[in-house]
Order: structure tokens, then C-alpha cells, then sequence
């Protein structure tokens, strides 16, 4: 049985060239309005969690899987994993009060031997590996972070309280989605730092000087955050299935 916070992957070997995966799923989902916590919200039937976690297990690019799980959720977690028989999931830690800190708690559980590291929400559980390719993919071209985006077409505007102050060009905007991809060097330098308040990895990698490049996202990434949200996912779910 997979324990909580153990570092080992059923017999596979760990190689420089290995590509473990991050799945945050410590978050409360309080706008979702449920009892339980957002990686435990009913999707099409079973945990949102458990979408995530099959579709990275039967990635080919993916070696090892460590999941920050909601606080007192971790052994409903590797429950989870094993019912799925994600073999891959290695270590299941509890997920700290940001999401800074489960991105770090998870991280110390990856072996040091490992040179590229995918951070993924699970809130986005219609992940593909076509984007694990392509985030994947300029690591290789010596960018320290991939991140998958999509080009804005709102107009957006900057705005103090209830004035608005300015209008960006919108041709030079995009909205960035996970998974992102890393050298794993660059990520654990940048998690030795300040970390509390970013709301992606990639923007911690961006202060300390590193090379990001975006790649072409997917539409149905979509963040699950409220119960519409849920319901929309649920949607494309149903209709990838059929």
C-alpha cells in the first residue's frame, strides 16, 4: 500500500532523464459550495482528483506522480490512486495553507536525480497528452519553464477600486493554464525563495531571472472553481466519452 510521504516508485528505476509530476490538489473549493474539498467534488460520477490522476498515470512522459492532497484527505488520496491502480503515484503529502507551500512540500519528495519537473492543478482535470508534449517539449532547448496559454479575446482593463486606469494591449496578453513544465533545477532554486503568495510556478521562475516561453493551450483546461465550472467540465466529460 502507497504510504503518505514515502519517496519510491513501484521497482522503476530513477534517471536524470525522468519527468515527475506535481499535482496540487489542496485546495478548499469553497466557492463550489460543497461539504467536501475540491479534489473530492463529484465529476461525472467519481472525484475530480481521479481525472487527473489516470490521465498523468497513463502518460508516457510521466515517470512518477507526487500529490499534495487537502489536509486530513491524504489517505482517502492514496485510496484513490489505488483504486485507479495509478502505479505512478509515488508520495501523497499534505497540502499546506497556499498553494506556494503545497507546490514546496511536494517538490522535497521528488528524487534529486530528476532534471524536469511538470507542476499540474488538478481543478483542470481534462489535461491531454498532446499539452504534456508541448509544454514539455522546449525544455529540451534549454527554457527553464513551459507554460501552456491561450490569447485573450475580452478586452481587459487595469482598474483601482472602481476606476479604470488603463487598457492593455490585448495582442500581447494570454492566460496561462498548468500543466507547466520545468527544469527541475530552476523550479527547486525559485521554491527556496519567497513562494507564499504566487499563483503559478512560472512566476516565481520569471523573478529570479529564468527563461519562460508559452506554448498553445487548450480550451478545455478550464479551471474548475465554481459549480458552473464543475458543470461545464462535466459536459466535455460526457461528450470525450462517447
Amino acid at each position: 500500500m502507497l504510504a503518505v510521504e514515502e519517496t519510491a516508485v513501484g521497482g522503476s528505476t530513477v534517471t536524470s532523464a525522468s519527468v515527475w509530476a506535481v499535482v496540487c490538489a489542496a485546495g478548499a473549493g469553497k466557492r463550489l459550495a460543497g461539504t467536501r474539498p475540491k479534489a473530492f467534488a463529484a465529476l461525472a460520477g467519481r472525484p475530480l482528483l481521479a481525472e487527473s490522476l489516470e490521465r498523468l498515470d497513463s502518460c508516457e512522459a510521466i515517470d512518477g506522480i507526487v500529490v499534495a492532497a487537502p489536509p486530513g484527505w491524504e489517505e482517502a488520496t492514496i485510496l484513490l490512486s489505488e483504486e485507479l491502480d495509478c502505479d505512478k503515484v509515488s508520495t501523497v503529502v499534505r497540502g499546506g495553507r497556499k498553494r506556494g507551500e503545497s507546490v514546496r512540500l511536494a517538490l522535497a519528495e521528488i528524487p534529486e536525480e530528476v532534471e524536469q519537473v511538470l507542476v499540474h492543478d488538478a481543478a483542470r482535470p481534462l489535461v491531454s497528452a498532446e499539452v504534456i508534449r508541448r509544454v514539455l517539449g522546449p525544455l529540451s532547448q534549454d527554457w527553464d519553464a513551459v507554460v501552456p496559454a491561450l490569447p485573450l479575446t475580452d478586452t481587459i482593463k487595469l482598474v483601482a477600486g472602481e476606476r479604470v486606469v488603463e487598457t492593455p494591449e490585448r495582442s500581447s496578453l494570454v492566460a496561462v493554464q498548468t500543466p507547466q513544465a520545468f527544469c527541475a533545477e530552476a523550479l527547486r532554486a525559485a521554491y527556496a525563495e519567497e513562494h507564499d503568495e504566487a499563483t503559478d510556478c512560472s512566476t516565481l521562475v520569471e523573478r529570479r531571472g529564468g527563461r519562460v516561453i508559452w506554448v498553445e493551450g487548450d480550451l478545455h483546461l478550464h479551471k474548475v472553481t465554481t459549480a458552473d465550472d464543475l458543470l461545464l467540465v462535466e459536459n466535455w466529460l460526457t461528450k470525450e466519452r462517447r
